[in-house]
């Protein structure tokens, strides 16, 4: 298994101890939520069962009857129960029956959400069977949703008789770029760091999209291939990916697809006008969904008030399909390698690096020797008083030592030689952020790039610090 190394540490801990547990696994679709907890677990799983989408009670529970005669061993068939109280009173008496053994039991509910279909019942009963019985067993009890929101709301932050019942949360979030070499490199590995960057920033680190690439192609190739073809998995992929997490996901959609217009980030008062939808409590539920399965980022600018959160789209996938695929036909063999060539292009592509680097802020904190200090990341704009006086800064990085390291992001294909105009630019910059956010803290010109500065008289003077990606993939895991 590639990477996960925190996750299986914790999953490794529920084996140890001799009490029950109960662990919660959220995490976006197409994450590698299932497959974490069927490689870990695979030899202690003596029960598991998957919800269907959109399925009434019945359905259910006939499949819920079709998967304990598939584990029980008994010749007698387990009859179809009539509700879930009877359900878990037969997954009671199976688990009973089962011989001792040196291997902790593991019961597995994946898709929980689509499990407990309206007026079903069963996270009541669910919440019952552990509660009476399940508590006090030595087993691993597993929870799996890709609705994330659902899982916290009614699960994590469960006020009834599962209020606290959780002994372990695992977030499970897409992969870092060195978990994507890691896992890439398995199929292809003569793709190097600029190859890889190129195929994060179209699909990002989601471990389904990337199980489909194939050896000997290039990161063009692969985009084409799996995005723009015809057949390509990732051509039709949008709409069923936010149906599968959300109830009037037409909503959600709407956010995103406002979010792809302004690509520096929207207020969510802005959100509200473009989207036409109420500045109320439910935007804010949509907001924070979407948040929660990583699709879009709040970001709060430098000595701004929360009032003035941005929320920016930082799901590479949908802000690929939003600006190359929506609304046109499959193209051409080649029309990727046609697309990299237009200048629109290049813009995306400075903003999907953009991304990057603020997903990856830890790595640039330990490229610049400040990993363990407190540090705050955001970013800042100020339009100023005249035209042209304005300021714009990718990412800002505030310091507990006074410091403020302002971060111009640049999207390179080689070193990068500063003009003295450029030079002038920084330098520019540097003293109007100053001015405008009356800091007292020392300042930074840092520079984040592809392949870093070739050094000039110009970059000398200006350029205080550089991050190349490089340092990117060094970030094992996102917090």
């Amino acid at each position: 298994m590639i990477g996960r190394q925190s996750e299986r540490a914790l999953l490794n801990k529920k084996l140890r101890n001799k009490k029950a547990e109960m662990v919660a696994v959220v995490g976006r679709r197409r994450v590698g939520k299932t497959f974490l907890i069927r490689e870990h677990y695979k030899e202690y799983i003596v029960f598991e069962f998957t919800g269907t989408q959109y399925a009434d009670k019945e359905n259910q529970l006939l499949k819920f009857a079709d998967k304990l005669n598939q584990y029980n061993k008994d010749q007698i068939s387990i009859a179809i129960p009539e509700d879930w109280a009877a359900a878990f009173k037969q997954l009671k008496a199976y688990l009973q029956s089962l011989r001792k053994s040196k291997r902790k039991p593991t019961i597995f509910f994946d898709e929980l959400p689509w499990i407990d279909s309206p007026r079903s019942g069963f996270l009541n009963e669910f919440a019952y069977w552990w509660n009476d019985w399940a508590c006090r067993q030595n087993i691993i009890v597993v929870i799996c949703g890709s609705a994330a929101s659902w899982m916290i709301d009614r699960v994590v932050n469960n006020k009834g008789g599962l209020h606290n019942r959780i002994t372990e949360y695992i977030h499970l979030k897409p992969f870092t770029l060195a978990e994507v070499k890691q896992y890439v490199h398995t199929v292809n590995p003569a793709l190097d760091n600029y190859q890889l960057l190129q195929l994060y920033m179209s699909i990002g680190g989601i471990p389904h999209y990337l199980q489909h690439l194939q050896k000997g192609e290039s990161a063009t190739q692969t985009i084409n291939r799996l995005c723009f073809q015809k057949d390509g998995i990732l051509r039709n992929e949008f709409n069923n990916l936010y149906a599968a997490l959300y109830e009037g996901h037409d909503r959600h959609i709407a956010v995103v697809k406002a979010l792809s217009t302004k690509w520096k980030g929207l207020t969510r008062m802005e959100i509200s006008a473009l989207t036409g939808l109420s500045n109320g409590g439910g935007l804010t539920q949509i907001l924070t969904e979407l948040t929660t399965a990583s699709f879009i980022m709040p970001i709060l600018p430098f000595g701004k008030k929360k009032k003035d959160t941005l929320f920016r789209l930082v799901d590479e996938y949908s802000l690929l399909y939003m600006t190359f695929i929506e609304g046109k036909r499959a193209g051409k063999k080649e029309i990727w390698l046609q697309t990299s060539r237009e200048q629109f292009y290049k813009i995306w592509r400075g903003y999907a690096f953009e991304n990057i680097c603020i997903k990856h802020a830890e790595a640039i904190k330990k490229a610049l020797g400040i990993s363990g200090m407190l540090t705050e990341v955001s970013g800042y704009r100020n339009h100023g008083k005249k035209e042209g006086s304005g300021i714009q800064v990718d990412m800002l990085i505030d310091r507990a030592d006074r410091c403020i390291n302002l971060c111009e992001i640049k999207f390179y294909n080689d070193e990068i030689s500063l003009t003295k105009e450029d030079a002038e630019k920084l330098r520019r910059r540097r003293t109007r952020f100053i001015q405008f956010s009356k800091t007292r803290k020392t300042v930074f010109n840092t520079l984040v790039t592809n392949y870093g500065i070739n050094q000039n008289q110009y970059s000398l003077g200006q350029v205080d610090y550089e991050v190349t990606m490089d340092a990117l993939f060094k970030l094992r895991s996102f917090a």
